[in-house]
């Protein structure tokens, strides 16, 4: 189980801000955005990377959120970019796509299922 946390700081009136690390050898730290309206609540959730028809590519999806569907971790900028998404920069994502293609690739070589990822929200 390989497990990103992300940290929220109090709310800047429509903006949260927070901090999500994402489990290398040495754990990396990334900038987070959401919009305060439309908030996740805080738990563990199953991380999926799968096909948004939205972004046309391959982008982290937030399972069994809640009364809620297609939450994804996407780039973003503002939090009125967001209706209840998890928004980081280019840089965040980047670290994403490399994780979950480790994950791919290890389960490839060794002919596994791929080790699940989740989402703890704070």
């Amino acid at each position: 189980m390989i497990e990103i946390i992300l940290h929220r700081s109090r709310p800047d009136s429509k903006a949260v801000r927070g901090h999500m690390s994402i489990p290398f050898e040495k754990p990396i730290i990334v900038n987070t955005l959401e919009n305060a309206d439309f908030l996740i609540p805080a738990g563990t959730y199953p991380l999926e990377r799968t096909w948004s028809p939205k972004f046309k590519k391959l982008l982290p999806l937030v399972e069994n959120v809640p009364d809620r569907d297609g939450i994804r971790i996407h780039r973003g900028t503002m939090p009125e970019h967001s209706t209840g998404c998890i928004l980081t920069d280019m840089y965040g994502m980047s670290c994403l796509d490399v994780l979950f293609n480790q994950i791919e690739k290890k389960a490839s070589d060794y002919e596994t299922d791929p080790e699940k990822v989740f989402l703890r929200i704070t």
